[in-house]
């Protein structure tokens, strides 16, 4: 019988992929009510935020603005990550926000253009 591996180890041939980034991604609207999220292509997932096509969270509160982003190479990482940002304070989620991007620009206005 062969010693039992770790999800991790069992995983990581599957899901890795050396030419990919993923990424850990905040949205937010003028009230700075905010949406956690995770994605592989970071521009289109902006866009679909801007232009939802349901009624979600996001099209109900307008979070159409990109206030934080950090990349991944590996998604258990980036999985693991979002879940923890999940779990944190709205206190310090702020706290990081503002460590990076103080006035709240919008990250994506420089390929998505302005939100509107």
């Amino acid at each position: 019988m062969q010693p039992a591996t770790s999800l991790r180890t069992a995983i990581k041939p599957i899901v890795s992929q050396p030419d990919r980034t993923f990424f850990v991604y905040i949205m937010s609207n003028r009230s700075r009510t905010l949406y956690i999220g995770m994605t592989n292509n970071l521009a289109r997932r902006v866009y679909e935020h801007r232009h939802p096509t349901d009624d979600s969270f996001t099209a109900r509160y307008h979070l159409t603005r990109l206030v934080y982003a950090e990349p991944f190479n590996e998604v258990l990482d980036v999985i693991a990550y979002e879940k923890q940002l999940k779990g944190w304070t709205r206190a310090r989620k702020l706290e990081l926000i503002e460590a990076s991007n103080p006035g709240w620009r919008d990250l994506a206005e420089e390929w998505l253009g302005p939100t509107l």
